[in-house]
């Protein structure tokens, strides 16, 4: 057998939802007897009575081997191939859910406990499973949360703020390419998310998106790396603290995605080799887009065009799903981030230190320090947050108005490209302008900066 075939008989083996199953079980998560009975029949552990952790939406597994995962479009895969033009899973189904959903089986009584991440646009909920194992539930609960949103909004804005707006720029620079390569990664692959059942979906939040490479452990490998690299030889600290930090937050966000029933091993692990090959050859780069974007004369108007210009090119999806409506204001976000730098610099509200006074000094820490950085965060958020429902609630009608789409139900019109798309993108673009002038100019006349 050739190398190749070798390669592509371990692939094979590294994206059977059974592995993913069998680490959820040996992680503590089990599907509610009733279910776990129809789609693999085992011996049971006596812990019927344990808690459950969401609701289900049930469907019935189709028969198949347990062999590895079939090519798009077979009889024995869970997602049916496109109709035309590529294969994969059409976006906006389930992914991982069975092609031809038999009667679902009466639900068992089950007990809420936890709060698994239900998708607003489609009202989906993660599956009901039985958690023996509550600190893994919380830590990769955690984890997960790492590569969403709320994580973002927060930590991004902190590292401006409060810590080096240079570094926070330029992790922004490289969020951004990651997830935008990754985003479009996955619609040219187009593989489904792993099945269920075998695996037990605790978060489906991103379950119409596919599943290759995960966006999740990208973000996660590269803004650990990406924050040693910009710091090291910036700072003064000890380089082992950098090397502690890079493992413990990639495995637990990559962990995480399977615990949670998202990914593949496979997935996982391209997620992670993408990221380091995206690094190598775009890290270098990185001083230079910063310095174009705070001193190029036009800068705002080239980093607008760019973006979306990136943007109208990936939205290529064969129907909705998270995927178009996350690159948007993925993109938007760094549109914003840029152009805010931009005026920020202009203006001289921040200034970045002379190159000759490196490596800085950790500050010492007092109680005038701690309150201005608290007061900027509590100030700022609020801002951002006044900001974002402001221009949601503005951009959506008007979107609306403009291309006469219904505006009775928000959840239908935000689908529609001509609604997402401008809503996703001047809605993220303000809250990223907010972030590097509005707030900056903020904390500036109160005295805060």
């Amino acid at each position: 057998m050739s190398l190749r075939q070798h390669l592509v008989q371990l692939a094979g083996r590294l994206q059977e939802p059974q592995k993913v199953a069998r680490f959820q079980r040996l992680c503590g998560v089990e599907a509610p007897p009733s279910r776990s009975a129809a789609a693999e029949p085992r011996e049971e552990d006596g812990q019927a009575d344990a808690p459950l952790a969401g609701d289900a939406r049930r469907r019935g597994w189709s028969p198949g081997t347990a062999g590895g995962p079939q090519p798009p479009g077979h009889d024995r895969n869970p997602c049916a191939a496109k109709a035309a033009g590529g294969g994969g899973a059409p976006n906006g189904v389930r992914n991982g859910l069975a092609a031809e959903p038999g009667p679902a089986p009466a639900p068992a009584p089950a007990r809420r406990a936890g709060c698994p991440r239900r998708n607003s646009l489609t009202g989906e909920e993660g599956q009901a499973a039985r958690v023996n194992n509550w600190p893994l539930y919380y830590l990769f609960s955690f984890g997960t949360e790492l590569g969403n949103e709320l994580f973002y909004i927060i930590f991004f804005p902190f590292w401006i703020w409060n810590l080096d707006a240079v570094v926070g720029r330029k992790l922004v620079v490289i969020w951004v390419l990651v997830m935008y390569l990754g985003q479009c990664t996955k619609d040219v692959i187009r593989w489904p998310r792993p099945a269920s059942p075998p695996v037990v979906k605790l978060e489906v939040f991103y379950n119409s998106e596919y599943s290759m490479p995960s966006t999740h452990a990208m973000s996660g490998t590269a803004i650990p790396i990406a924050m040693v690299l910009l710091t090291y030889g910036r700072w003064q600290y000890p380089l082992m603290y950098g090397l502690i930090l890079i493992p413990c937050w990639c495995s637990l966000v990559c962990i995480s995605r399977i615990y949670m029933g998202m990914h593949s091993i496979l997935d996982i692990i391209a997620g992670f080799l993408y990221t380091i090959l995206i690094l190598a050859v775009f890290y270098p780069f990185v001083d230079l887009i910063d310095n174009f974007n705070q001193t190029h004369k036009y800068a705002p108007l080239i980093i607008i065009g760019l973006h979306l210009a990136l943007g109208i090119f990936s939205f290529t999806l064969d129907t909705w799903s998270t995927s178009r409506g996350d690159t948007a204001e993925i993109l938007g976000s760094g549109a914003g981030i840029a152009c805010g730098s931009h005026v920020s610099h202009s203006m001289g509200l921040i200034l970045d230190p002379p190159l000759d006074i490196l490596p800085l000094a950790r500050p010492p820490i007092t109680v005038m320090l701690l309150g201005k950085a608290i007061l900027r965060v509590l100030i700022g958020m609020v801002f951002v947050l006044v900001v974002r429902d402001i221009m949601k609630k503005t951009t959506i009608p008007l979107a609306c108005k403009v291309f006469n789409i219904p505006c009775d139900d928000i959840r239908k019109a935000r689908q529609h490209m001509e609604v997402e798309l401008p809503y996703r993108y001047i809605t993220y673009g303000m809250v990223g302008f907010s972030i590097t002038f509005f707030i900056p100019y903020i904390f500036f006349f109160i005295g805060i900066s």
